[in-house]
């Protein structure tokens, strides 16, 4: 059993999340390492994906770098709006054959595989092809009061996708073009057991993490806790047991100051966030503007292995500036934090290629 502290426990985090001051070398080592880019259309500086990127990699990083990676190189692929590293896809295709858990998603593939073989057929014929570029030919409707109700194409192709039968090709502004799996995918991929992909997948999460609950509760897209993976530890001041990868023990931490998305892995479990940083979040967009307390689309702001703040910005593109509408500060910052945070604004800034940072 590890015994850590706190700040060692940050620093482990920081450092697995490649938020240290060795940045990786590039996109794709980028997302091998941190196991998933994930892909969200809200851009009120940029989308999510890109920040995450630039967060990492600084400047050098080009929205067209994950395009090339994800639909020329295929050294990346897309999957449940989330990007992973070709190595990986037979982790998540070993779901295939315990996907549909549910009654409700067999019966409804019994009904429909007319419409399944319908839409293989013209993907062979005609592919690539977007959603709307395919014929609805179920005899059965998607029954759902969500917003899948009586979308069966939609439905249908991220069944199949599941299923390891269809693929995502690539994207035309925000709409997912589809095509045969066997044309997108490598023809040598293994597929292993589902219980071997189910401990690999806990394995290369961890790895991300640095250090996670063994078990938690469930989250949207992607867990945040790894089974057995690594090793037990206990965490100065908080209770129960955690697992660190072995890996990231020992190590000293050289830091420095990133503006981290909303949808940032580091900050993603809320809970995590609160007892390792003692840093509250939440993503305020969905809330009326009167009751947010830090911003429709703020930024947490990362100093060394402290979460210290929230950046509330805005990019005006007619006016060419990054509006900074407040900086909120979780502690006050010395003269070296608002030095970095100011040259971070700066970077982001002229990544974004604006010409200056401006109050609103």
């Amino acid at each position: 059993m590890h015994r850590l502290t706190k700040a060692q426990a940050r620093r482990i985090a920081v450092r697995a999340q490649l938020l240290d001051a060795d940045r990786p070398a590039d996109l794709v080592s980028m997302v091998e390492r941190l196991g998933m880019l994930q892909l969200d259309p809200t851009a009120a500086i940029a989308p999510s994906a890109d920040l995450v990127a630039w967060s990492r990699l600084g400047s050098s990083y080009r929205p067209a770098d994950l395009k090339q990676a994800l639909e020329q190189d295929r050294t990346l692929f897309e999957f449940n709006a989330v990007v992973r590293p070709m190595r990986d896809l037979g982790l998540y295709l070993a779901r295939g054959s315990d996907w549909s858990l549910y009654q409700k998603q067999r019966d409804w593939l019994r009904d429909n595989d007319r419409f399944r073989r319908d839409i293989l057929d013209r993907l062979a014929t005609s592919g690539p092809l977007s959603s709307r570029d395919i014929p609805d030919t179920s005899v059965v409707t998607w029954p759902s009061s969500g917003w899948t109700n009586n979308r069966n194409v939609t439905q249908m192709l991220e069944f199949l996708m599941v299923r390891g039968e269809v693929a995502i090709t690539g994207r035309v502004g925000r709409e997912r073009v589809w095509d045969l799996a066997e044309r997108v995918y490598p023809a040598d991929v293994e597929v292993p057991s589902v219980e071997d992909a189910a401990r690999r997948r806990n394995e290369r999460r961890l790895a991300a993490l640095g250090i996670a609950r063994p078990r938690t509760r469930a989250m949207p897209v992607e867990p945040v806790d790894v089974g057995d993976a690594g090793e037990p530890a206990m965490v100065e001041g908080i209770k129960g047991e955690w697992r660190v990868d072995p890996a990231m023990l020992g190590e000293d931490l050289e830091g420095r100051t990133a503006l981290l998305s909303p949808f940032d892995r580091l900050i993603h479990d809320r809970v995590r966030a609160l007892q390792l940083f003692d840093f509250e979040y939440t993503l305020e967009m969905y809330k009326p503007a009167a009751n947010r307390r830090w911003g429709y689309y703020a930024l947490p702001i990362l100093h060394e292995d402290r979460l210290v703040g929230k950046l509330d910005a805005i990019v005006d593109r007619k006016a060419s500036v990054l509006r900074v509408n407040a900086i909120h500060e979780d502690v006050k910052f010395t003269r070296p934090m608002t030095n970095a945070v100011r040259a971070e604004l700066q970077d982001l800034a002229s990544w974004l290629e604006l010409k200056s940072v401006e109050p609103s």
